[in-house]
């Protein structure tokens, strides 16, 4: 695998995001060509340890906070936190020029193994298939975790299938995705020293 060629300070990306409804307000500074430094506070544990894990593994320097309707449940929480990151990781992309736009992983966790396929298309899709059977894992409820996935992909426009192979632990299954998720976000975003636009119709 060719090693990401360094950003030089033209290239340099990164994206600061706020979003404000009457359900949450979230706040994301995200740089694509960090080293995985990870500040987040969303208010649920689990979500917090998934989006640290997406940072690490992709290496980007993520910083995250929201204040969300808890008290009625997760889902705004979550989704809106999604939908910020992804926002930013689009803004922070820019025109997608000398992207290597696609990228993929596995990712084992004990028993569990996960797959993914991202293509930073500019269209957005979400397959996420994570075999989850528990209603919750921490405070986090488990059908929210494809929905995050969903949404992640929706606001970066990006086309992404996630599928868990095996596992028996649904705390591994989901850590699992999002570990391969994180790779094949960090080899999507890589830049490949070129300055073109990695598609045949000229833009993405």
């Amino acid at each position: 695998m060719t090693e990401p060629t360094t950003p030089t300070t033209a290239q340099v990306r990164t994206a600061t995001i706020e979003r404000q409804t009457s359900e949450t307000h979230v706040r994301v500074r995200c740089a694509l060509d960090g080293s995985g430094l990870a500040s987040i506070r969303t208010g649920i544990g689990f979500l917090d340890h998934l989006f640290t894990a997406l940072a690490k593994h992709a290496r980007l320097d993520l910083e995250l906070r929201c204040e969300g309707d808890l008290h009625i449940d997760d889902h705004h929480t979550a989704e809106d936190c999604a939908l910020t990151l992804g926002s930013a990781i689009d803004r922070a992309l820019g025109e997608r020029r000398g992207i290597r736009r696609f990228g993929s992983a596995y990712a084992p966790l004990d028993e569990s193994l996960a797959r993914a396929v991202i293509d930073l298309s500019g269209r957005p899709f979400a397959h996420a298939d994570l075999r989850l059977v528990r209603e919750c894992v921490g405070e986090l409820s488990c059908e929210m975790i494809p929905h995050v996935i969903a949404s992640l992909a929706t606001a970066a426009r990006a086309t992404v299938h996630v599928d868990v192979l095996r596992g028996s632990n649904d705390h591994h299954k989901a850590e699992a995705a999002f570990k391969a998720l994180a790779l094949a976000l960090r080899d999507a975003i890589a830049l490949d020293g070129t300055n073109e636009i990695p598609s045949t119709k000229g833009a993405l």
